[in-house]
């Protein structure tokens, strides 16, 4: 409840109220990388794989809700779908031949499968413009009722980042996120438990890609550009920091990670340069002092479990997972 009253009654307020078009913008920018943040801790944090592909995904979202909107005019609640469903779909594809790899031999496979995407963005001209990228005129579209203003954008950015989390928060503390945890440990010992751990991965690969899919149509609507340059290799870097830092296997630490790591560099703009340099050392210092980072996991499940404490039922007086 206080989350929702800050990102629905606090943050918008005070937009309202000081904040002028960039307040807007960079409210939603926390937001989009929010969600980023959250569809990489479920893969990297909760499942283990150092996936280094992620910008890609967010990409191939982006475009895709870009050109369904510029060409098929597609209004933006049917595009905000397909571009998830896009991007999960080519997580697919390249999640089948290189999920039997493990360790670093998967993270070099997803940066290779990452720099593909990118190159294809940035050569295939007819389709994504190129180094131009695409240029979207289509306001956000909500069943005829168009949303134009910088307060409306933002709820409706917040609402889809809102479930969307709320979707990640419940898939990694369920039983299906202990699979995951599982697999992350030992994978070994997960698969003599009877766990199908390539599936398991496959599954978690593609909704992870599903959700970055979202993010980038949320930041194709909300700039109304898309370029390559946008998804480059740093953006990857930049989202797992924000996993790092916020803390590896937490929601609550990842979210944390991406207001830090968005916010701090618009407050050091006043430094010029040296921002940069000011940012890498208090990324640095957090981990030297906070290995765990801000929120660490076994924070973080013991928050969500009592939390969620009434949806667990009860069997011989013993609690042992959610209804």
């Amino acid at each position: 409840m206080a989350l929702l009253l800050l990102v629905f009654g606090l943050v918008p307020a005070g937009l309202y109220l000081h904040g002028g078009g960039y307040g807007y913008q960079l409210a939603c920018l926390v937001l989009i990388f929010a969600l980023l943040a959250a569809s990489l801790h479920l893969v990297s944090g909760v499942a283990g794989l150092l996936h280094l592909g992620q910008a890609a995904f967010y990409g191939v979202g982006a475009y895709v809700a870009a050109l369904a909107g510029v060409t098929w005019h597609v209004p933006f609640w049917l595009a905000l779908p397909l571009a998830g469903l896009g991007s999960a779909l080519i997580a697919l594809l390249v999640a089948l031949p290189t999920m039997r790899l493990v360790s670093i031999y998967f993270a070099v496979a997803t940066l290779a499968i990452g720099q593909m995407i990118y190159l294809v963005l940035m050569n295939w001209v007819p389709v994504t413009g190129g180094p131009n990228g695409v240029t979207l005129f289509s306001p956000m579209d909500l069943f005829g009722l168009e949303i134009t203003g910088n307060n409306g954008i933002y709820f409706v950015v917040a609402t889809t980042v809102t479930l969307s989390v709320a979707v990640i928060h419940r898939l990694s503390h369920s039983y299906y996120g202990n699979a995951l945890r599982a697999l992350r440990e030992d994978d070994q010992c997960a698969a003599a438990m009877a766990i199908d751990t390539v599936r398991l991965k496959i599954q978690v690969f593609t909704v992870a890609a599903f959700f970055a899919g979202i993010a980038g149509a949320l930041w194709a609507y909300t700039t109304g550009y898309v370029s390559p340059n946008d998804f480059r290799f740093s953006e990857t870097i930049l989202v797992l920091a924000m996993v790092v830092v916020g803390g590896l296997g937490s929601l609550p630490g990842a979210l944390l990670g991406a207001v830090l790591l968005v916010l701090l560099p618009e407050a050091l703009r006043g430094f010029g340069d040296l921002r940069n340099i000011i940012v890498g050392v208090v990324m640095f210092l957090s981990i030297v002092f906070l290995p765990k980072g801000l929120c660490g996991e076994v924070s973080a499940l013991s928050l969500a479990r009592g939390a969620l404490g009434g949806a667990w039922k009860t069997e011989g007086g013993k609690k042992v997972g959610w209804k």
